[in-house]
């Protein structure tokens, strides 16, 4: 799947997906191989809930984590989405190989 990379320099992180584009804060990162994955991974769970639900449930998946780790790199890093993401962005053919809702399977 293909999906419209656009360049935005205030952004606050280096990558984001919001259906269906993938921004990036560094022009030079629309070629960035490991972080367009990590972003249509996004996309592709964005998909599976219909955008708006995967919304609500990574805020929320955020604050509960925020409240149980009290920091937000960690309650960062423990959103299921992310966990699924970080963990198989460099495997180059994962998204062709990819089970629908593997997400879920990051929760522990």
């Amino acid at each position: 799947m293909k999906f419209p990379v656009v360049h935005i320099p205030f952004l606050p992180a280096a990558g984001m997906a919001v259906f269906p584009f993938i921004l990036v804060k560094i022009k030079h990162y629309k070629k960035d191989e490991l972080l367009l994955r990590h972003e249509k991974i996004h996309l592709i769970q964005q998909l599976e809930l219909l955008v708006l639900p995967f919304y609500l449930i990574y805020f929320f998946h955020y604050f509960i984590n925020l409240i149980k780790y009290r920091e937000h790199n960690k309650a960062y890093m423990n959103i299921v989405f992310e966990k699924e993401a970080y963990q198989r962005e460099g495997e180059a053919d994962y998204l062709k190989k990819r089970k629908l809702w593997s997400w879920i399977n990051y929760f522990n």
